[in-house]
């Protein structure tokens, strides 16, 4: 029976340090073979979905955690800030000291500051793996800086934390919006983004669904991270890497390996999607 995969990027279809490995392509494209859909459901913007991962050949995108649906060049979704939105989020962060970057299908725009004021976070997103000493341009090798910053077609903000007061203290000054955090292996807040409301990968799952006429018990996730999880509940099967925390295991119907441990093609196997 043809099923709709939906695969995380960063920390399931790729290691913290975006190496993607080859079982894991291999595994998506004997799949497609098999008649199978794949689509990436990752909290990247389109503009983070470069060239590697289209190559691997999948049938389209979820982006920014559910902002944007694309299916075979079509867009099916967009959402995103307003400009008066964005205005006020890049203002309140730069009055607190915080470097940011807004996330847009158009781009990534880096905030005055964040080449410097990143590198903590994304030291501590890549340490464990061949990357450890990776520098800000070479985590987000097509960011823009010195851009305008007052935009109306962004998708969410992500900033680099000192530690979780700063999301406290976003979730306070814009309780219309939706905040959250991300990070590495263990899932450990590194950075926190404020985005468009209501919006999650379960709602773009069912958004997804609703355009291909597809019906929810065909689908099966794959995660690493606790913003997947409502894309979890949303979906018939659940699998969670080897390198997701306890939380995101706990909640999931099959644990398989890490990434660099083949994780993806193995839980294809064992669900017989190859």
């Amino acid at each position: 029976m043809p099923r709709i995969i939906l695969t995380d990027v960063d920390g399931t279809l790729v290691d913290y340090d975006n190496t993607l490995p080859v079982s894991a392509v291999d595994a998506i494209r004997r799949a497609r073979t098999a008649g199978h859909q794949v689509f990436l459901c990752t909290g990247r913007a389109r503009a983070e979905v470069y060239d590697d991962l289209w190559e691997i050949g999948v049938d389209g995108l979820i982006g920014g955690n559910g902002n944007y649906i694309e299916h075979h060049g079509e867009v099916v979704l967009h959402s995103s800030l307003t400009g008066d939105q964005c205005r006020a989020v890049v203002d309140w962060l730069d009055d607190r000291g915080l470097v940011f970057y807004l996330e847009s299908n158009a781009g990534l725009f880096g905030s005055v500051g964040f080449e410097d004021g990143a590198v903590d976070a994304v030291h501590a997103y890549t340490a464990g793996t061949g990357a450890a000493s990776m520098s800000v341009r070479e985590a987000f090798p097509h960011m823009i800086f010195d851009a305008d910053l007052y935009r109306d077609d962004v998708m969410k903000i992500s900033y680099a934390l000192r530690s979780v007061d700063d999301h406290r203290a976003a979730s306070a000054a814009f309780p219309e919006l939706k905040a959250g955090t991300w990070g590495g292996v263990g899932g450990h807040p590194l950075f926190g983004d404020l985005g468009v409301p209501a919006v999650t990968k379960a709602h773009a799952v069912s958004a997804l669904l609703e355009h291909l006429d597809a019906d929810v018990a065909d689908t099966i996730a794959f995660g690493d991270a606790t913003v997947d999880l409502p894309m979890f509940e949303a979906c018939a099967t659940s699998v969670a890497m080897g390198n997701a925390p306890d939380e995101v295991k706990d909640a999931a119907d099959l644990v398989t390996d890490a990434v660099a441990d083949d994780g993806l093609a193995h839980a294809f196997r064992r669900l017989g999607l190859i």
